[in-house]
Order: C-alpha cells, then structure tokens, then sequence
C-alpha cells in the first residue's frame, strides 16, 4: 500500500487499481504539492467530517472522476444534492466493499458545513479504519484523545495518522497517548503546521513515541508497506 501525503490531514492512499484519498483539502491547503485535476482516475473519497478543511474538494474531485464518497449520513445527504454518489455510514459501522472493508470510528469535533447561507449540520465527525488487501490504516480525522480508541487496539492497525498540532485536536501529549491506546505498527502525524494555531514539531511526537514507528512526512512524500 502507498500513501502520499498532501498535506494538512490529506492523503492518497494506493492498494493495487484501488485509489483513494482522505480528507481532500487542496485547493485551498497552503502546504498540498498537488492540483485536484491530479486525481482524475480515483474510485472513493473518505470525509471525516464537514468543515472546509476536511470536505475540501470532495465534490470536485467526484463530480469528474465519479469517485464514491464514503462519509457520514449528513454529509452524505448535503454532497448527494450536489450530484455526488456517495455511501453514508455512522459512528461504529462497518462494511465491506470490492476494494476491502470499512468501519468508521468515533471522533471528538465539530462537523459544521460553512456554505454561503451559513452553517448547516454536518453529523458527527468520524475516523476511519481501512482494510484492503489484509493491510490495514487508521485515519482519525480531527479528534482530541478518547478511550474510544483504547477499542482500537484489537485491529491490528499497520499504520495510524493522528492529529498533534493542538488547539482543534489532540497535541503532541495526547497523541503519544493515543498511540499507547492503539498500539499501531506505524504512526504518521498530520494535522500541524498548516496554521500558526496549530504549529507543531513533528521529531517530538517521534522522539516521545517508543511503541510504535513514527513515520515523518512532508507534503508530497510517500510511505510505502
């Protein structure tokens, strides 16, 4: 499996003829080394929750290549207005597809959608625990720390992508934390750096995490296992 990151809480993620991404904020991401014309050929979107810098491109993206997105039922509803084909799901469902299977985990934030009328309900915000081809990813989209995710433990994660910039989600301690909740293989921080409010240096998480890898990713660097 490969996973790029683009920046922020952005991923593309490869398995095969499976592409997807996470949490596609590019356009606007001031840190994203990519275009969203560079996913033309994609098959799903993952959202984990509805503020701008997590939905981002999602509709975009979809509307020319045709990719599902998987989010939460509000979300899935706001986007399907907008001729998106989407799968909804919610906090603690799990299901198979053809690329793998898909269970969506609790998370500790907002969802709102900022549209030009105001704010519209956005569910609830969710991470998501990915498995194809017997790997396995968490992504836990904006969250601060849960014994929810001590539950994690029994997946087997191979690789974790957790939040440490603070102010909005979990900082560097409680992402330690977390990584002891979990117990992944591998951990790739996100979510730092983006915004002077969530500054962040990524070689402390490193320095302070033992149980687990910690992979450090610039925007457009790739991990591969």
């Amino acid at each position: 499996m490969k996973i790029q990151f683009l920046g922020h809480a952005c991923f593309y993620v490869e398995e095969g003829n499976w592409k997807a991404l996470i949490d596609p904020f590019i356009s606007n991401n001031p840190q994203a080394p990519a275009d969203p014309s560079a996913f033309g050929d994609i098959s799903h979107i993952f959202v984990t929750h509805g503020h701008g810098d997590h939905l981002g491109d999602a509709a975009l993206i979809s509307n020319r290549s045709n990719a599902t997105v998987i989010t939460n039922y509000e979300i899935a509803s706001y986007l399907g207005s907008k001729n998106v084909p989407t799968h909804p799901m919610h906090i603690g469902g799990r299901k198979k597809f053809d690329f793998g299977t898909v269970k969506m985990t609790p998370a500790l934030h907002g969802s709102g959608i900022e549209t030009v009328g105001g704010f519209i309900y956005g569910g609830n915000p969710c991470g998501f625990v990915i498995e194809v081809k017997g790997k396995k990813i968490y992504h836990a989209g904006d969250t601060g720390l849960t014994m929810d995710m001590k539950l994690l433990e029994i997946e087997h994660i191979d690789v974790a992508m957790l939040p440490i910039g603070g102010n909005f989600t979990m900082d560097i301690e409680d992402a330690f934390r977390a990584v002891e909740f979990i117990k992944p293989k591998k951990v790739i921080p996100m979510h730092y750096g983006t915004f002077p409010v969530i500054q962040a240096d990524p070689a402390v998480f490193k320095e302070r995490v033992k149980e687990a890898e910690v992979i450090i990713l610039k925007p457009g660097d790739t991990y591969a296992f």
